[in-house]
């Protein structure tokens, strides 16, 4: 299995582990108990490793999301708690969620180890998010804790090298989402307004970026070997069928 090969293949299931944290209800009422909506907790949680900047510097960051979505977001947060404060308890949330999801799975530590890996081998140039959240110390935890925030720091990494290459191709973070499987509805739910752009002509671009992506963020994985590449893809494949079971 290729680097890009194993990038594509992780794309899904680390989309979905890397964020699962975020819509668990616990770490909802978490937010609540600290005064903050949901999405004040999401855009401060995810956004406060930058520091307490102004929100066009998180939304600059994040990219995909409508600037005055994350300004609603980082002001209401602002309000309550410094970002700084936020982000921490929304790695404790991380934390917690995996050693609760997690530390039952048999392959966690093994999973923990070779994610980590790739999260230390990434080439953070560009990637300010990423980087931050990758210089954030975690708690020291179990195995469950360590491979729920090395999920969530691929979903960040991904998610950054994702914008780069949206960028290269020459679209612009509104096209590529509404270009995208969810089209006007994903650009909506990202705060988005419309009129939006008009889809046809942005498809063969979203593929090329597409592309790009998977070339880009499968340099990390370089940091394994083929088989431990091949074994990643298999391990969190069976970590994200535990997490979504229904009970």
């Amino acid at each position: 299995m290729t680097p890009a090969e194993t990038a594509a293949a992780l794309k899904a299931a680390v989309y979905t582990l890397g964020a699962a944290y975020g819509e668990c209800p616990q770490t909802l009422r978490r937010a609540r108990a600290m005064g903050l909506t949901g999405w004040g907790f999401y855009v401060a949680g995810r956004g406060g490793v930058l520091g307490d900047v102004r929100p066009e510097v998180v939304a600059s960051a994040m990219g995909f999301i409508a600037l005055d979505a994350v300004r609603d977001g980082w002001h209401a947060a602002r309000r309550t708690a410094r970002p700084t404060d936020i982000a921490e308890a929304s790695l404790a949330e991380c934390c917690r969620w995996g050693r609760e999801r997690l530390d039952g799975f048999a392959g966690v530590a093994r999973l923990a180890d070779l994610a980590g890996r790739v999260a230390a081998a990434a080439d953070a140039a560009g990637l300010t998010l990423f980087g931050a959240w990758r210089s954030t110390p975690a708690p020291e935890d179990g195995p469950g804790a360590r491979a729920a925030v090395a999920l969530h720091l691929l979903r960040e990494f991904r998610g950054g090298v994702h914008l780069l290459a949206v960028r290269a191709v020459g679209l612009t973070p509104i096209e590529a989402i509404v270009a995208g499987p969810e089209g006007p509805a994903g650009a909506m739910a990202f705060g988005w307004q419309p009129p939006y752009p008009e889809i046809a002509p942005l498809f063969r671009r979203r593929a090329n970026a597409e592309v790009l992506t998977d070339r880009l963020a499968g340099d990390a994985f370089r940091a394994l070997v083929p088989a431990e590449r091949a074994e990643l893809v298999s391990l969190v494949s069976a970590a994200r069928e535990v997490v979504t079971r229904k009970p």
